[in-house]
């Protein structure tokens, strides 16, 4: 468990966009490692089933909670992040990562659920929009606009790349 719980979180958290559900997730996926413990004992694949589990259940989660989670999105106003002391070449990478994160948030989730999927999860257009059940041509739109809406966002904390 704990070489995996900050893989399995992170994936949690960057599909969920929420700290607090990407804790029950990932509590969910180490309740199910449990459940599968004599398979995943010793196997070179379990860090690659946990995170293919952390990721179907925050999809799950998302599918489930949708209407309320857009809902809430939409109305919330999220501060502008404060502008770093330091110049950008100066960050430290978990400055870089905590900047990556809070931008990812920011994004609706039918724009940084695909984005995710694809950049930090390596799945393929074809892969997200079947897991996802919307059109290669939807995931594709989607995954565009929220570059396009990140640009800025990382450039307001000093990072100019997606």
């Amino acid at each position: 468990m704990r070489a995996y719980q900050d893989m399995v979180f992170s994936t949690a958290a960057r599909l969920a966009g929420n700290d607090a559900q990407a804790e029950d997730i990932s509590q969910d996926v180490f309740i199910r490692a449990y459940e599968h413990f004599d398979h995943l004992r010793g196997s070179e694949t379990a860090g690659g089933w946990l995170k293919t589990v952390a990721t179907n259940l925050s999809l799950n989660y998302l599918t489930r909670y949708r209407k309320r989670w857009r809902l809430f999105s939409e109305e919330q106003d999220l501060p502008e992040p404060p502008a770093p002391d330091t110049a950008p070449g100066e960050l430290a990478a978990e400055q870089q990562h905590a900047a990556i994160e809070a931008a990812l948030r920011r994004l609706p989730a039918h724009q940084r659920v695909p984005l995710v999927l694809y950049h930090f999860e390596d799945f393929t257009y074809e892969a997200i929009a079947a897991q996802l059940g919307v059109s290669l041509a939807k995931i594709k739109t989607d995954i565009r606009r929220a570059r396009a809406a990140l640009l800025p966002l990382l450039r307001q904390v000093g990072l100019d790349r997606p």
